[in-house]
């Protein structure tokens, strides 16, 4: 037996003894029962003693009263018991209660615990199945291991025949490695005579192709030079009658003119005047071109004479050369130091003398003709500037600079034969070198133009 009792939000459970508890209960039950015995004796005493009615019902109202009082008293204490029993009887039912949500819970546990001795007993039974396999297997490696000691003890007898074979191998591929390498060094020697063979062979095919060519070319070298040497004699019979030939009809015409000035100008009117004027101009024009003709066909024959060109002292010469008309500008020339080059010196002479003519020729009409000259080098080459401020040139029409006879100004704006470029171009090239030039429209221009430098 146990009481309950709620401490916070957990129940508490106290023993209690049954058999005190019983006990208690019967006393209380035996008290009343001798109080009750006790009271109705002690009334029929008094009511022998007292023999008058009066006396009688004086004394029973006292002890009636007396006995109400010990009667109530009697019935607190029995409803105090009741009390008592009732909770009493209360924690008992709460007791029941427990033992009986308590038995409950131990018969889960024990329905529990049988499961988990069924449990127990399977694997238990499964571990002494596998005990008993585990021992099979046991038994099975012994007899295995033994196999295995069998066989390593013959594959240790194999390993030593095969040792001793390995050995006999060994001596075997030594001997056929030192045969392999003879073997190999007479191969390669074979294959070093065949490859000299095939280079030979091969040089003396490239040999005799280049012979070959070099027959072809010295015939088609032969054909050429006498093709040459015909262009040469046409072009000597060309310039002696360019010489002769047109020259002389040209005199014929200037001095006829001349004459007709001279000696009959008193019969020609003005305009006829201007008219002989103008033949005579034409005719010197005339012998200008074929003079620049002349020396622009002889330089495609003239053997260049290359060596070491002092470029200041052949610029200053064509400097002091220069013939300026008496209402022309004096030319002011800003010159640096003057790298040297190689070349012609001769062919050189009239590069700069066209290029240094052209730039005094086309600044006549500016307030003042400033000329600069300059060098630099660019790699194996000397680039040399000449610049102007002159009337220059449109750009779109840079492809005609360079061509004969042709002019980007009119003949009447400035005079010229339109070949002096050409000659500088053809120049030039026969050195290795280019010209080239930039220029403005009424902003000056710049003639650019390279030689090899003296030590290439």
């Amino acid at each position: 037996m146990s009481s309950t009792q709620r401490e916070g939000d957990k129940a508490v459970i106290y023993p209690i003894d049954k058999i005190a508890f019983q006990k208690g209960i019967q006393e209380i039950e035996d008290s009343s029962e001798s109080n009750s015995e006790e009271t109705e004796l002690q009334i029929e005493k008094n009511q022998n003693k007292l023999d008058t009615p009066s006396k009688k019902l004086s004394f029973q109202n006292r002890e009636n009263e007396k006995l109400v009082e010990k009667l109530t008293a009697a019935n607190k204490e029995l409803a105090f018991q009741n009390a008592e029993n009732q909770k009493r009887s209360a924690e008992l039912a709460a007791l029941n209660k427990e033992l009986a949500f308590q038995n409950l819970e131990k018969e889960k546990r024990a329905a529990e615990l049988i499961i988990a001795n069924k449990e127990l007993e399977f694997q238990n039974e499964q571990k002494e199945k596998r005990a008993a396999e585990l021992i099979i297997a046991n038994k099975e490696l012994e007899f295995q291991n033994d196999q295995k000691e069998k066989r390593a003890a013959e594959l240790s007898i194999a390993n030593k025949e095969l040792a001793v074979q390995s050995k006999e191998k060994e001596k075997r591929a030594a001997a056929l490695i030192i045969a392999n390498k003879k073997l190999a060094a007479e191969t390669i020697l074979k294959q070093k005579r065949k490859v000299e063979k095939e280079k030979r062979a091969a040089e003396l095919k490239v040999t005799n192709l280049e012979l070959a060519y070099q027959e072809k070319r010295s015939k088609e070298l032969m054909l050429a030079n006498s093709e040459l040497k015909k262009a040469q004699e046409e072009l000597e019979s060309f310039s002696y009658s360019v010489s002769h030939d047109l020259r002389a009809p040209i005199r014929a015409i200037n001095g006829y003119t001349q004459i007709l000035v001279e000696d009959h100008a008193d019969s020609i009117d003005e305009d006829g005047q201007k008219i002989l004027e103008s033949v005579i101009m034409s005719s010197r024009k005339m012998g200008f071109l074929i003079d620049d003709l002349l020396a622009f066909s002889k330089l495609g024959r003239k053997q260049v004479a290359a060596a070491e060109i002092d470029m200041s002292v052949l610029i200053n010469s064509i400097v002091s050369e220069i013939i300026i008309d008496k209402n022309e500008n004096i030319p002011i020339f800003e010159m640096e130091d003057i790298l040297p080059a190689h070349g012609d010196a001769s062919l050189i002479k009239q590069v700069w003398l066209n290029l240094i003519s052209n730039a005094v020729k086309y600044s006549k009409y500016k307030k003042e003709t400033l000329i600069k000259i300059t060098s630099i080098i660019k790699k194996d080459k000397v680039i040399y500037c000449i610049k102007d401020k002159g009337a220059g040139f449109d750009m779109a029409y840079y492809d005609k600079l360079f061509g004969v006879f042709q002019r980007l100004h009119s003949q009447e704006e400035f005079d010229g034969t339109g070949i002096g470029l050409a000659i500088v171009q053809k120049i030039v090239s026969r050195h290795n070198g280019k010209v080239w030039a930039k220029s403005k429209l009424d902003s000056g221009s710049s003639f650019y133009f390279s030689l090899p430098r003296i030590n290439n």
